[in-house]
């Protein structure tokens, strides 16, 4: 069996002559070695490193090498030192790059072992990556390593918010990440466990970052404590609250501000070097004005270090990017939406306020709905939103919603929202009544505007739109 198998082994190295990157190829390779008796490890590493010579991106070859790797357990030192020499050779090495990315970690595991390596192990590794940029400024390999560099650990999944409406007699319970909730999410009111149906916002069995339950109401007295607690998976994440005597609302939730769920923890010397990388980066952007790679980079610099000290003054930067790189502007546009976003939510945070004003600001997607759930008043006029989005339900608590002077033609998202009383959609782009069908899943809705729309050019609308919406006291057209 070992010659036959030696004789596979070279005949796949001769279709590997002819196309190198044949995945089968690759894949049969590891299945002759999984088979063979007495392989013969060490020649394979020396493949691999043949192969990468002549294509240092092939992705097969580099896929075998980490199967030849972990069965012939080669040191993960070893390997990293391996990348070292490749990058030295070729800056633009983006397999050797992303190979450091998975092997730094299993080196020099962070303390928490949430996936990152430690502190002194990414400050050097941004050293090392700022030669690459003033190497070779228009690579993008480097670029994407930095990226790797600035981000933020994959923190476990946890209940970022309980909220408790005594009126509705429903509880909702936010995630930091989608999950799918059947049976391990319990209810324990006063210390006795529910019986009840969690659901989405839209009542489908899918991964969500909401989940909705309904409650008995004769369990609660006015006229006494309640004590609210979740869990899910046995403990894996819970949180719990407290509905006072009268009270007819409660809620506990996690802040954006404390647990730095928009930017890193930053210590001292983490903040020193990036503060230099920052000042090396524009030095280098007056050198190479139109480098998109450098743009960018020094606009999530500035997030990282303080996202509202520098918050106007990444919003050129963001201009000069669309210019440069045309064909991605709307990503640009998207992702500076994203970063006004968390801005707000970061101000509505250190003010301790359920308002929150995004007007103004060029907006052309919503994003961190999930942590609006408390919010009962969200002004997002004068924009250039096109909809909105279905994760809108999220907003359980909202009162008054303002979209006026965007580019809005229907409103999807706008549905099932319990305490929504005033909605302003004023010179938008709705055209019939249809459009406005989901505003009767809004049963408390009693104003709505909608001056300076096409639905207002049509005579019979009006008569239509009270047909449609009975429970609204008050139709602005």
């Amino acid at each position: 069996m070992r010659s036959l198998y030696l004789a596979e082994l070279f005949f796949l190295e001769s279709c590997l002559r002819v196309n190198p990157k044949s995945y089968g190829t690759w894949y049969h390779r590891c299945w002759v070695m999984q088979h063979m008796p007495e392989p013969d490890w060490s020649r394979e590493l020396t493949l691999c490193n043949r192969f990468l010579e002549i294509d240092e991106r092939n992705f097969h070859c580099w896929d075998y090498r980490r199967f030849v790797t972990q069965s012939f357990h080669v040191p993960h030192a070893d390997e990293l030192e391996f990348t070292s020499s490749l990058i030295t050779k070729n800056f633009s090495n983006y397999s050797s790059w992303h190979y450091r990315s998975k092997l730094l970690p299993q080196i020099h595991p962070d303390p928490q072992h949430l996936g990152r390596a430690t502190e002194k192990v990414l400050l050097s590794e941004l050293e090392l990556v700022q030669n690459a940029f003033f190497t070779d400024p228009n690579d993008q390999s480097a670029w994407f390593y930095n990226r790797w560099l600035l981000g933020r650990a994959d923190l476990p999944i946890s209940i970022r918010c309980i909220s408790v409406d005594v009126p509705g007699a429903w509880i909702s319970v936010t995630f930091s990440q989608p999950v799918l909730v059947n049976s391990d999410l319990i209810l324990i009111i006063d210390e006795k466990p529910i019986m009840i149906t969690w659901k989405t916002p839209d009542g489908r069995q899918k991964p969500s970052l909401l989940w909705i339950c309904k409650y008995a109401k004769e369990r609660l007295s006015d006229h006494c404590q309640h004590n609210f607690k979740v869990i899910w998976k046995d403990g894996e994440a819970q949180k719990e609250c407290v509905l006072y005597p009268g009270k007819r609302s409660t809620w506990v939730r996690d802040s954006a501000s404390e647990d730095k769920i928009f930017s890193l923890e930053l210590s001292e010397g983490k903040s020193n070097v990036l503060q230099q990388e920052l000042q090396s980066c524009k030095e280098l952007q007056e050198l190479e004005p139109e480098n998109k790679w450098c743009l960018l980079t020094i606009i999530l610099l500035m997030r990282a270090l303080d996202p509202l000290l520098y918050e106007k003054e990444s919003l050129p930067y963001f201009n000069t990017l669309k210019v440069v790189d045309p064909m991605r502007s709307g990503f640009y546009d998207d992702l500076r939406s994203k970063f006004h976003m968390e801005n707000a939510i970061l101000k509505m945070e250190y003010a301790d306020s359920n308002v929150i004003i995004v007007s103004n600001k060029d907006l052309t997607r919503l994003y961190h709905l999930d942590h609006l759930l408390l919010v009962s008043h969200l002004c997002l006029s004068n924009n250039k939103l096109r909809t909105l989005p279905s994760d809108l339900s999220m907003l359980r608590h909202i009162e008054v919603l303002e979209v006026d002077n965007n580019e809005i033609s229907h409103l999807e998202g706008v549905w099932n929202l319990p305490k929504l009383e005033e909605l302003s959609l004023q010179f938008n782009k709705i055209e019939n009544v249809l459009t406005l069908q989901p505003l009767c899943s809004c049963p408390r809705l009693s104003v709505l505007r909608l001056q300076g729309n096409p639905i207002c050019e049509i005579a019979d609308n009006q008569d239509q739109l009270r047909a449609l919406l009975p429970h609204v006291a008050l139709i602005e057209m």
